[in-house]
């Protein structure tokens, strides 16, 4: 007879009396590793070779690892005094004047297979006249014109959210996906499930997907974010943290 497999998937770990998640200890260690791997049984904690992950927390912002593009010379990207750090990019004060910003190293890599996923925290002074990308894409002057990425966006008129998979300029577009408040912080994230499927959601909550038929596995991707005014006068657009990282092991 076969040997049934654990099927074990999640365990919830005790809370203090204010709900507050507790840690859990082992004393022999916690792997990623299985035991046939020459370091199974060797090393003692998660294998970090697994993912490549880039979380930036912008405390501080180095602007060195950033190339910013914009339209009107009053602009500014520089951090502001938050809990945890932001980065704030304030616009010139004309319609369409923009600040958008890319890191400059393109490290990663969709590949079908394997998963990836990607979260960044945003609040914009202005949601309806208004455009703002945030997500994974080519490094490019011109991001709400991209022709490579895994992202969101939101276009001038409307306060309503779209998320896009993109390849050699043909996108795949969940259109309307949230309806976005301006002053509001709110977190974006998206996930590959190694397979047919990249989820999208709004502050943790998983809201539909798209499927991978354009997915860009031609091109290395980079962080790129920012915001270009709908209509005259100054506007910004903040973020606390961007993080993506994908599978690798």
């Amino acid at each position: 007879m076969e040997r049934e497999k654990f099927g074990l998937r999640s365990v919830q770990g005790p809370r203090n009396s204010l709900g507050i998640k507790q840690p859990v200890a082992f004393d022999t260690g916690f792997l990623n590793r299985d035991l046939s791997h020459i370091f199974g049984a060797i090393l003692t904690c998660p294998d970090p070779r697994l993912w490549h992950v880039v979380f930036d927390d912008f405390a501080p912002y180095v602007a060195g690892d950033y190339t910013v593009t914009e339209t009107g010379a009053g602009g500014t990207v520089a951090n502001t005094d938050a809990a945890g750090g932001t980065l704030l990019l304030t616009t010139d004060t004309l319609d369409n004047d923009n600040e958008f910003v890319n890191r400059k190293y393109e490290t990663f890599l969709y590949v079908a297979g394997t998963p990836m996923v990607f979260a960044a925290r945003i609040k914009v002074g202005e949601a309806t006249q208004s455009d703002f990308v945030c997500g994974l894409q080519i490094t490019d002057t011109a991001p709400l014109d991209v022709t490579d990425g895994i992202f969101f966006q939101k276009d001038d008129g409307d306060a309503l959210l779209d998320f896009h998979v993109e390849k050699n300029d043909t996108a795949s577009s969940g259109t309307g996906i949230a309806t976005f408040a301006a002053a509001t912080w709110t977190s974006l994230e998206w996930a590959y499930d190694g397979g047919s499927k990249i989820y999208y959601g709004v502050n943790g909550v998983p809201l539909g997907y798209l499927g991978v038929t354009n997915a860009p596995d031609d091109e290395l991707l980079t962080f790129s974010f920012g915001y270009q005014n709908g209509a005259a006068g100054a506007q910004t657009f903040e973020i606390d943290y961007i993080m993506a990282a994908f599978y690798r092991g």
